[in-house]
């Protein structure tokens, strides 16, 4: 008979969820230099929609801390799995990640609990907004960051076949503000993910001049490179930022919400407005019409998914 392992019996495991930010990039240097290189590994999902300059930053920072990836992937990008289930994903309800990154995680987990009696540790590179916060981590709190992290501790809690442990340093236990931006350019010499200040390197190219606009109210980039600009869980600030730097991304996924629209007849769409669907064409339409400013600065009130850099 083939004695099955309990969680306490099994030898840990620490696994960073390596989400291409700088967040995620300082927390597993912090993880390999408080367990070691042997006892830790880098976990990335890949949807196939990743920004290219992501891929240079993950891999700069794995030969930076002296680890290789694991990487996992479905096979199939977003679009494919909005086909296959004939729901269109949006900022309530994403198939795309729950396929893509949510499946395929708690698969790989598993599978190290079977094959190889490792019982898995998480580390997020999550951090709060306030930054007296420190302690445990408040479910009621106002803080959306505070709250995601509280979600995916209660997911992993419940989901998997035994609960699997979640930690958030840059929450529960480093006890000083972490500029961890700063650290990764200035001190170890890595240029961050190009989508920090995409909008600045959009404006100074030349002629954009809705980058230039966005740059002067202060939007220097995206605040997560989910799927590189094309996550159907952000809001109207996302999408704006979206149209302003990378109008050709934008009208890929504009195309590919019409296409979904078309082959299964419904009106539905990555944005809502007034609790209907309210489609990239109109949203472009109304940019046009109205100005950009206002949805540049309007505050999206969506939380990226687990994959979000910060």
């Amino acid at each position: 008979m083939v004695k099955v392992l309990t969680n306490s019996e099994r030898k840990p495991v620490h696994i960073a969820m390596f989400s291409g930010g700088a967040g995620s990039a300082y927390v597993a240097y912090h993880m390999v230099q408080t367990h070691g290189k042997e006892n830790c590994r880098l976990f990335f999902t890949n949807t196939l929609w990743e920004d290219e300059d992501n891929y240079r930053f993950m891999y700069e920072i794995a030969d930076y801390i002296g680890l290789e990836i694991t990487e996992v992937l479905d096979g199939r990008t977003p679009e494919e799995v909005f086909h296959d289930y004939k729901f269109l994903g949006n900022s309530r309800l994403a198939k795309c990640s729950e396929e893509l990154k949510v499946r395929q995680t708690l698969i790989f987990l598993e599978e190290l609990r079977d094959k190889e009696n490792l019982e898995p540790i998480l580390y997020f590179g999550i951090a709060p907004h306030e930054k007296h916060r420190r302690g445990p981590i408040d479910t009621n709190s106002i803080d959306k960051n505070i709250q995601k992290a509280a979600g995916l501790r209660s997911f992993y809690e419940h989901f998997p076949l035994e609960p699997i442990e979640t930690r958030f340093p840059l929450i529960e236990t480093i006890r000083r503000d972490i500029d961890a931006k700063g650290i990764i350019q200035n001190e170890w010499g890595i240029q961050l993910p190009r989508m920090y200040t995409a909008a600045i390197k959009e404006a100074k190219a030349g002629n954009n001049e809705l980058a230039k606009r966005a740059v002067e109210l202060g939007i220097n980039g995206f605040s997560h490179a989910n799927c590189g600009g094309r996550c159907v869980r952000g809001g109207l600030q996302h999408y704006a930022t979206l149209y302003a730097v990378w109008p050709e991304q934008y009208k890929e996924q504009e195309e590919m919400e019409e296409r979904f629209r078309e082959k299964f007849e419904k009106d539905v769409s990555i944005l809502k407005r007034n609790g209907k669907a309210y489609t990239l064409k109109q949203f472009r339409e109304d940019i046009k019409r109205e100005g950009i400013e206002k949805y540049l600065l309007f505050k999206d009130e969506t939380i990226p998914c687990v994959c979000s850099f910060s």
